[in-house]
């Protein structure tokens, strides 16, 4: 069902995540490469961010347990759980050759007004759309069109409010006051991926079936739920303002007057351009884009639901980690 409440203050939980891991620690919001790295190559700049994220479960289900979304049965079938993995598999190899999946190019990638990350989105938004059609895979609302707006109870609306609010706090007025330092990095780390795991949660795209139903414009509009396009308004917009006032990377590192970010020496931001993409690049944003159809799942909420039901998680996030290795 429609959630422009949820969504809405939830693209800003995105924001604040993606935007606050650029402005505070100069590094980009990638969570494909982020679940992969802590993995192969563990260390500060990705295990603080991951544990955030998965952490994020926690206080959702001890104080509001009715955002967590109700995922599909997990395979009961030696053919299920082949084509289970066979999704991962995708989701592993199309992100890695991709160089990243909604979080690093959409969401990241289109506010830092990146050409590159702009063909990715398109190439991926563009198949998982036309894959979710054609496998007729796309859940209906039952007699109720989803496009149907429903608002957050109470205890919903407490909590939700209250995670945006502490979520700007810290942002804007406590870690600004931190050191510079590799500690002050490491517990933003964990704070910037608590704030982008909520977000998933509370927007909705942590939910497999909302993200569906997004894809069924225009072909089945009783089933089309049009929530996620607020992500656009609420997630990417402000973190576009926020790139175009910081300017991060834009100013060379040697002028003494260059803005650093605020728990940070330098920038880590990508510098490939579209000179870079080559036809893996191309096959990896198709491979993503097959995967996200057929499941409705990237990486981040795949990783949430890993936490909440393990057996698909097992699954789908071994075949997720067989697909990087290639």
């Amino acid at each position: 069902m429609f959630t422009p409440v949820h969504t809405s203050l939830g693209a800003l939980l995105l924001f604040q995540g993606s935007s606050g891991l650029l402005v505070h620690n100069g590094a980009v919001f990638g969570i494909s490469s982020l679940i992969s790295s802590s993995v192969f190559n563990p260390g500060r700049e990705n295990v603080p961010i991951v544990a955030g994220l998965v952490s994020s479960i926690l206080p959702v289900y001890l104080l509001a347990p009715s955002l967590l979304p109700n995922y599909p049965a997990a395979p009961d079938s030696l053919a299920s759980a082949a084509a289970t993995a066979g999704v991962g598999f995708l989701l592993g190899w199309g992100t890695k050759n991709g160089r990243g999946c909604t979080s690093g190019h959409m969401l990241c990638g289109l506010s830092r007004l990146s050409p590159r990350s702009l063909i990715a989105t398109t190439i991926f938004f563009t198949t998982a759309l036309i894959t979710a059609n054609i496998g007729s895979l796309i859940p209906s609302c039952g007699s109720t069109p989803c496009y149907t707006p429903v608002y957050p109870s109470s205890t919903e609306t407490i909590f939700i409010a209250g995670s945006v609010l502490l979520s700007a706090i810290t942002n804007f007025i406590i870690v600004p006051q931190l050191p510079r330092s590799k500690q002050s990095r490491t517990v933003y780390s964990f704070l910037a991926g608590l704030q982008f795991g909520l977000g998933l949660l509370i927007s909705g795209m942590a939910d497999s079936a909302k993200v569906l139903q997004f894809f069924a414009f225009p072909t089945d509009l009783s089933r089309f739920d049009p929530s996620l396009a607020l992500v656009i308004v609420f997630g990417i917009g402000p973190s576009l303002l926020t790139y175009l006032s910081r300017q991060p990377g834009q100013v060379p590192e040697k002028d003494k007057l260059a803005t650093k970010p605020t728990l940070a020496e330098r920038w880590r931001v990508p510098t490939a351009t579209v000179a870079d993409i080559d036809w893996r690049f191309v096959a990896g944003a198709l491979a993503f884009g097959v995967a996200w159809g057929l499941r409705g799942v990237c990486p981040g909420p795949a990783l949430l639901r890993a936490v909440c039901q393990p057996t698909w998680g097992l699954i789908t996030m071994s075949g997720y980690l067989l697909g990087n290795l290639f």
